[in-house]
């Protein structure tokens, strides 16, 4: 009895000891999340007087300073955009929320399509916008979208058709992006959306973040992404976001867009 006595006690020991180390590591994680989310922003501010800066010395050099003056700014861009990302998972982690408006995922879309209108020339881009309004955070919905069309235009072939939309559905706006590229590798399927996943198609030139930034402003937002298996060909993404309520349904712009010609044409219609 007095051996199973002192067992009980020597496991209770470990067992407190590994919930004692457990909290430790948690409390640990959670000030690293919140000093990356610190960092971060910080790193905004001098970023922004650096491409200031660099923007102003592209301007007014010439001949080879210029050249050496845009590929550093070229850079900054890069860095802006990275520090951007990290800071967007970084709240996603610590679990910072940031002020929602009423936002129509048509004109996000709008938007980062004609962003991305100058990468995508090789590709046959087509947008098919119709309102589907969301309480978002328009800075991360715009993120959202734009690395859906940037994955797309990465790792497929010149020429590959792309088409993005949005529409509503009761409850729900619905972001579709789809492509007839190769598709997905079925190996990285399952882990698609996880960070620093990276296909290899992209030259080893991505950070392997682009579709975990998709998911972590979807499911901010209360929302998924996911993998339509259904799609005989290429890659199809889909984003289901709740819709908002009780917002005035005024005429919204409804467009499409092809990068090929770099033509817009929009229309504006009223829902019935």
């Amino acid at each position: 009895d007095d051996e199973v006595a002192e067992l009980a006690r020597t496991l209770e020991r470990m067992l407190q000891g590994l919930d004692s180390a457990r909290s430790g590591t948690e409390a640990m994680l959670d000030r690293q999340r919140e000093f990356l989310a610190d960092a971060s922003h910080e790193l905004r501010t001098p970023l922004t007087s650096v491409l200031a800066s660099l923007e102003l010395l592209a301007e007014e050099l010439g001949g080879e300073q210029a050249d050496t003056a845009q590929a550093a700014l070229r850079s900054a861009r890069r860095m802006r955009r990275l520090v951007g990302d990290l800071l967007l998972l970084a709240r996603a982690d610590a679990k910072r929320t940031q002020p929602s408006a009423p936002t129509d995922l048509a004109s996000v879309l709008m938007e980062a399509a004609a962003e991305i209108g100058p990468v995508a020339e090789s590709h046959d881009l087509q947008v098919d916008a119709e309102p589907a309004v969301v309480s978002g955070v328009r800075d991360d919905l715009h993120r959202m979208v734009l690395n859906l069309l940037e994955n797309a235009v990465k790792h497929t072939p010149r020429g590959t058709h792309i088409r993005a939309s949005t529409e509503p559905v009761p409850g729900q706006a619905v972001l579709t992006v789809a492509d007839d590229g190769p598709g997905i590798p079925r190996e990285l399927v399952s882990r698609i959306f996880e960070r620093f996943v990276r296909t290899g198609r992209d030259g080893g030139r991505g950070s392997g973040l682009g579709l975990s930034i998709v998911r972590a402003v979807a499911e901010s937002h209360g929302g998924t992404v996911q993998l339509d298996r259904s799609a005989l060909s290429g890659t199809r993404c889909v984003v289901r976001l709740p819709a908002a309520t009780g917002l005035d349904q005024a005429p919204r712009e409804v467009a499409q867009t092809s990068t090929t010609t770099g033509s817009t044409i929009g229309r504006r219609r009223s829902r019935s």
